[in-house]
């Protein structure tokens, strides 16, 4: 394995300690490994900060069965893409037609061959590994690099719902370069690729925390996710790329606010458990920017949801 590479984890459902314990054997070496005897506690794990890159999931359980668990798995954009192997013995398999059409990758029968579940887990984690590499290039904007709007879309959502279990509030930050279209007629779009370039590795370096998220909103804007951030804390930052982008010195002539390169920025604070959605957020953020623009230009507004 690569040492690199942070270990895979694998969530283990099944209101059976023994089976938990068995195959908890087979994996611990080469994996991270969680537990859960109900389906209420799979759900809880499997939506968590740090899902599972895979579920081994017991079909027949009381209460809640591994169908419908996978049902709920794949009914929300969060967890519909982490494969799911139902494991039951070879007398309960029912109907696996009805697993694979709930989005079931495999079936692993009891007694448990140990090769064959480890060759067949490990084929089903490289697939995932190679989705996720080839999901990670469509979501890179090709000129800058940087996340593009299809990924911004994707984490502002999440962030939104993550942000909604925490209690705590989400900020975001719409920055839009200053007469981008005068720079372009004046510099040529060669250059302009270049100021879109400079400016997209400034934003993305000043990106401090891991939930931190830059991205190219389209054209000249770009959007920043801050999730666990207030307003006073979003406006510090956006004070800070505004200093960090003047301070590039790019020139531009036909500027009417300064001889350089200038952002309007606008800055939005919303707390995900008022009767909001992620929409909504987006909408204030950039009609904060465009009363930035609206004023002048090289400023910033901000508008707390």
């Amino acid at each position: 394995m690569n040492a690199s590479r942070p270990r895979q984890k694998i969530l283990i459902v099944d209101d059976n300690k023994q089976n938990i314990e068995m195959l908890m054997a087979i994996f611990k070496q080469q994996y991270k490994i969680a537990a859960a005897v109900n389906g209420e506690r799979a759900l809880k794990i499997a939506q968590s900060d740090a899902p599972p890159d895979i579920i081994l999931l017991d079909i027949l359980m009381p209460g809640m069965d591994g169908y419908e668990i996978c049902r709920r798995l794949k009914a929300d954009t969060a967890t519909q893409g982490i494969p799911i192997i139902f494991v039951t013995a070879v007398s309960e398999v029912m109907d696996e037609a009805q697993g694979f059409e709930l989005g079931a990758v495999d079936y692993i029968t009891k007694p448990f061959h140990p090769p064959i579940i480890n060759a067949r887990v490990s084929m089903h984690l490289k697939l995932k590994r190679k989705q996720e590499l080839l999901e990670q290039y469509a979501f890179i904007d090709s000129l800058t690099e940087i996340p593009n709007r299809r990924r911004f879309d994707e984490v502002i959502r999440k962030e939104w719902r993550r942000a909604g279990r925490s209690g705590k509030p989400m900020a975001l930050v719409m920055i839009d370069i200053d007469y981008f279209k005068q720079y372009n007629d004046t510099y040529g779009h060669g250059q302009g690729d270049r100021c879109l370039r400079q400016v997209a590795r400034a934003i993305a370096s000043m990106m401090q925390r891991a939930g931190d998220f830059a991205a190219r909103y389209g054209g000249e804007e770009f959007a920043v996710v801050l999730p666990y951030t207030s307003l006073a804390e979003a406006m510090d930052f956006a004070h800070r790329i505004s200093r960090h982008i003047n301070s590039l010195n790019i020139a531009h002539s036909q500027s009417s606010v300064a001889d350089h390169i200038t952002i309007s920025i606008g800055v939005a604070s919303a707390d995900p458990q008022q009767s909001l959605d992620s929409a909504q957020i987006v909408e204030a953020a950039d009609s904060a920017m465009y009363q930035a623009k609206k004023t002048g230009r090289n400023r910033i507004c901000s508008m707390q949801r």
